[in-house]
Formats: structure tokens, C-alpha cells, sequence
């Protein structure tokens, strides 16, 4: 066999989807972190080297896998795998992408250059992208493919509720929220949102009746969930009859999930880009169709 998919042991289950969608085998390399933290990978071939390697690495927790990406891109060159497509349906570092404060580095133009020499193409879902409209202004080598996990949760969203209105949290949401209620033909609107640090925010609901409907809130990312918390609080009081939340990313870190409960939202729903108990929807048939015309040219 000439192409492999390639992932590391803690995403197995994710990636097996994949490489069952596109009719490959899977393989996963090994991973050890000596007491200094410093990575040791195997992979899992050392003579009979594939032409191709799909490498399966979501970048939720980026840091070492970045490293990891790096270790595992250069050998694989340098024994003769010809073509190495990274298959990340999260990709780290995009949302910085301006200096907002004198100083600061604009993360997302290095990754994405980073990322641009270690391989021959990057496939991901809903990159945190709003001063650029193409993942290739990023990624400017190779084949930078953005796919999005809205239409997705929308057909899941349509079968849960006749009727939903859909929200977004803040007017960075827009694009996914648009995306979703013109899939299933339903309203949409977004509130306005005033961030005043990493969990302080004040939300201020859009100019749309929610009284007595089924609210879902829809974005890329739940992280620390409290604009999410501050949406639903304020959607309830105003009188929706339930708030639910559809995510792309479940990041949720630290109490995020316990923090949106409290606020009284009722179903959490994402997509499997990054393993949480709240994944609802697989990615895998669009990750695949994308994938398969790359491999047919190379």
C-alpha cells in the first residue's frame, strides 16, 4: 500500500473514521515523554516506507504537537515519503492574526508558514479566521482547505427542532451562523459582545423576538464559555423556551461545561474535530472528500 494514515495513539478512534471513510489503513506511531518532557516518537515503518502519508493531528493542546508535527514531518522526508498531507480538523493559532498592542507577534502568519514547509497540503474545519477570507492568506503554500461543520450541525439542529432560531454569541459567529440557517432555511441573528479579558464579557442580545422559541447558539469554538453562559442567561430571561449550544470545537476548557449548564442551557452538541463527550456530528465524510482528489493528483 502506497498511502497510509498516520495518528497518534490518543486519536485513534478519530482517525480510524477517516481512514475508514477514504478506504485506507491506519497506522499510529508511539509516543513517549521523558521526565523532561521532551517527546520520543516511533513511527511505524522503517523499511517498506509508504509514497504517501495522511497525518490525522487535531491541534487542540497545540504546543507539543506542534513539535510533534515537526519530529514526524522531517523524518518522513528524510526516508523517502514523497507527499505528507496534515489532516487537522483543529488548527491552532489562527485567531491571532494582528498585532492588536505594540509588541505582539501575529501567531497566525508563522504557523501557517510553519506549516506550509512541513507539508504538501492542510486540511481543517472552521479556522478562527476574520481579517482574511482564504486559509492560503495563512497557509501560503501547497493546498490550504477550509471545510466548515456548520451545515453539518444545522441537519442535526433541524432534527431536533421544527423551528429554531439560531444565535450567534457574537458578530464573529456570523459566517458560521449564516452558513447554518440558510441549510435548513430558518432565522438566525447575533449578539454584540464586549470582552474584557479572557472570561469577562457583557452580551447584548440582537433585535429579534425570542419569546417562546427554541434558541440554539452556534459558534466555531467553546472555550471558556462564558460569553456562551452570558448569551443563554440573557436569551432565557427574555423568554426563550429552551437555549441550546452547537459548537465546531469543543475545547471547553477547565469548567466551561459546567459553566453553560448552570446558565440553563440544555443540549451541547459538537462535531468530533476534538474528542469531547459532546461530539454529536463525525466529520469524516467531508474530511475524505476533500482528502481523495489530493492523493489522486500526487
Amino acid at each position: 500500500m502506497s498511502v497510509f494514515v498516520l495518528c497518534a495513539p490518543d486519536e485513534v478512534q478519530a482517525a480510524n473514521r477517516l481512514a475508514d471513510a477514504a478506504g485506507l489503513p491506519l497506522i499510529s506511531y508511539q509516543l513517549h515523554h521523558f521526565p523532561d518532557a521532551e517527546l520520543k516518537l516511533t513511527l511505524p515503518f522503517a523499511e517498506a516506507v509508504p509514497r504517501e502519508l495522511v497525518l490525522y493531528r487535531s491541534l487542540d493542546k497545540p504546543n507539543d504537537k506542534l513539535v510533534e508535527l515537526l519530529l514526524i514531518a522531517r523524518h518522513a522526508r528524510s526516508q523517502g515519503v514523497q507527499k505528507i498531507w496534515l489532516v487537522a480538523p483543529y488548527l491552532a493559532y489562527m485567531r491571532q492574526d494582528i498585532a492588536f498592542n505594540p509588541g505582539e507577534i501575529v501567531s497566525q502568519k508563522i504557523i501557517g508558514q510553519f506549516l506550509a514547509e512541513l507539508f504538501d497540503g492542510v486540511i481543517t474545519v472552521d479556522p478562527h479566521l476574520h481579517r482574511i477570507s482564504e486559509l492560503s492568506e495563512a497557509i501560503p503554500q501547497g493546498a490550504a482547505i477550509a471545510l466548515s461543520g456548520a451545515p453539518r450541525l444545522a441537519e442535526l439542529i433541524a432534527s431536533k427542532h421544527s423551528r429554531p432560531l439560531l444565535i450567534g454569541p457574537d458578530a464573529e459567529a456570523l459566517q458560521w451562523v449564516a452558513l447554518a440557517a440558510e441549510h435548513i432555511h430558518c432565522d438566525y441573528a447575533v449578539c454584540n459582545k464586549v470582552r474584557h479579558g479572557d472570561t469577562q464579557v457583557d452580551i447584548a442580545l440582537p433585535d429579534i423576538r425570542v419569546q417562546g422559541r427554541n434558541v440554539v447558539l452556534m459558534d466555531d469554538v467553546a472555550s471558556s464559555g462564558r460569553t456562551l453562559a452570558g448569551a443563554c442567561s440573557k436569551l432565557l430571561a427574555a423568554g426563550a423556551a429552551s437555549v441550546d449550544v452547537a459548537v465546531t470545537h469543543a475545547l471547553f476548557a477547565g469548567d466551561a461545561l459546567e459553566v453553560i449548564k448552570a446558565a440553563g442551557v440544555g443540549e451541547v452538541w459538537s462535531t468530533d474535530c476534538i474528542a469531547h463527550a459532546s461530539n454529536a456530528i463525525s466529520m469524516a465524510p467531508l474530511l475524505t472528500a476533500a482528502l481523495l482528489p489530493l492523493l489522486s493528483k500526487s
